[in-house]
């Protein structure tokens, strides 16, 4: 039998592939098998947020998605009688390289994914199915079925569902997976539509509900997404009924031509009820699913799988405890339930046929959301969120502050803005990095204890700093600030990372280091 693997990843959508290529950035032994034969090849998920392109630059693969996706698309609001053009992202995005929103298709966001692990000598298993995966000691036996009907029994330390909304390792942990389905049924296609402004979004708010197209380019200009008509029955979804529905809620007519792909789905909101149980973990959809409102759910699931992807990596080489393990759900798991309630309250206002909230879409939102757009804060508050940049870890357990706290700036727990331009970048790569600002003749030559040179960098950052005055920072592998203090007194960060990182890299190389991308 062979040596046991460190992770199994099951699943190879954007979630899965993103937890691999971070484990293949620490050398992490590992295995990503999917039971479908091939990627993606539809557009599914057309949206990457800011917080995740800032997330994936490490790795060297956000420059590919932006060349390949849209950075300048318009959002157009249709509220008869009129056409509110929505500015997106122009405020509260000052410290991103990133201030946009990326429309690329899944299936090209897969493609990038894929290419950068095949370049690294990493094999995505199509067609393996994962059949049975039961705990022995202290390792999983996992039995996989390939796609020529052989089986094979492998063993891991770890097994990460990334499998989506049926999860078979959700279901193998026995873990529950509760919500409600939405009582609604949605069209979608990917299709041309002659009429209609190249480069904008188009939404449009009318009584039966929401239509929306959304630009792609590939495998079709547009994507269509509309509630089924109320009174009709729910069939085969049909050029001729898609027609209908924009000949009947739009003003503008469009006609619809070539599609690419159509098909119906109904929404849930479930969640499951733990993120972690034992020796299994559930990333993505196994872990949380939700209304595709505000473009969340691929973007929430690959932050997930980054989160947990270098905790992995480090307790599997023994550098770090057990404990760090369990970090992963106490700060993943508010994250996905706050954005069910978010995209639960979007979606209920848009689609609910209460009388009410049909009057407020049709009658009230023509003359109120001129008024919102107008109100900065307010749009800068709602990009923050939307955009995924507001997520921090404040509360969390791998989070801690000095006995002085600088005034200003952000507080362990946040992100690390990329404030100077280009901060970001020169903190780049796998491991830790431990930030000093002010002088530099304040702090002394080797400030870390021995045995950690692989896994925290020192950058003596001087007085171009997101914080004021003489401050240390150390910013974990994901982009968040671990521990942060005011002075050069390095005795509280000595003492987190002796609890968080008490062991050298004991076995294996060292991380491997490269350079992020370039911001636009």
């Amino acid at each position: 039998m062979t040596a046991p693997l460190d992770v199994l990843v099951v699943g190879a959508g954007p979630t899965g592939l993103a937890l691999a290529t971070q484990l293949r950035s620490y050398a992490t032994p590992f295995r990503i098998v999917d039971r479908s034969l091939d990627r993606a090849r539809e557009s599914r998920a057309p949206a990457i947020q800011p917080r995740t392109l800032e997330m994936l630059a490490p790795f060297g693969v956000t420059d590919d998605l932006v060349d390949r996706g849209n950075t300048t698309v318009a959002l157009h609001l249709h509220l008869p009688p009129r056409v509110l053009r929505v500015p997106v992202f122009d405020v509260g995005c000052d410290d991103t390289p990133y201030p946009y929103l990326l429309f690329l298709p899944q299936s090209e966001t897969e493609a990038v994914l894929s290419a950068h692990l095949a370049a690294r000598d990493v094999t995505v298993e199509r067609g393996t199915e994962l059949l049975t995966a039961e705990p022995e000691g202290d390792l999983v036996s996992c039995r996989l079925r390939h796609r020529d009907g052989t089986e094979e029994t492998v063993r891991a330390r770890y097994v990460v569902g990334c499998d989506g909304a049926h999860s078979t390792v959700r279901t193998r942990a026995g873990i529950a997976f509760e919500g409600y389905a939405y009582p609604q049924t949605f069209l979608l296609a990917d299709l041309e539509a002659d009429g209609l402004e190249r480069g904008a979004a188009h939404t449009y708010m009318t009584a039966a509900g929401l239509l929306f197209f959304f630009p792609l380019g590939t495998p079709a200009t547009w994507r269509m997404i509309a509630m089924h008509p109320p009174g009709t029955p729910v069939g085969e979804v049909t050029l001729d009924l898609l027609q209908r529905i924009a000949d009947d809620w739009t003003p503008d007519k469009p006609a619809l031509r070539d599609p690419v792909w159509m098909t119906s789905f109904r929404i849930h909101n479930r969640g499951a009820t733990h993120y972690r149980r034992g020796l299994f973990f559930l990333a993505g959809d196994a872990a949380h699913i939700h209304s595709p409102a505000g473009g969340q759910g691929m973007n929430t699931g690959i932050q997930d799988a980054l989160n947990l992807g270098w905790k992995l990596a480090h307790v599997c080489r023994g550098a770090a405890p057990e404990e760090l393990l369990e970090t992963y759900e106490v700060e993943r798991a508010p994250v996905g339930h706050g954005v069910r309630r978010l995209t639960d309250r979007a979606f209920t206002v848009g689609t609910s046929s209460n009388p009410a909230l049909r009057l407020a879409r049709t009658r009230l939102a023509p003359h109120m959301a001129p008024l919102l757009l107008r109100a900065t804060a307010a749009r800068a508050r709602l990009f923050r969120t939307v955009s995924e940049l507001g997520i921090h870890y404040r509360r969390g357990p791998a989070t801690a502050t000095g006995p002085r706290r600088p005034r200003q700036g952000p507080r362990a727990g946040d992100r690390l803005p990329d404030t100077p331009s280009g901060l970001q970048r020169r903190v780049a790569g796998p491991g830790y990095h431990l930030l000093l600002t002010g002088p530099g003749d304040a702090w002394p030559e080797d400030p870390l204890p021995g045995g950690r040179r692989d896994l925290v960098s020192v950058h003596r950052i001087g007085t171009q700093s997101p914080w004021p005055g003489i401050t240390h920072a150390l910013v974990r592998p994901d982009g968040y600030v671990g521990y942060l203090a005011r002075g050069t007194d390095l005795t509280g960060l000595r003492a987190y990372l002796d609890h968080w990182l008490p062991a050298p890299w004991t076995r294996g190389p060292a991380p491997v280091r490269r350079g992020i991308s370039r911001g636009r």
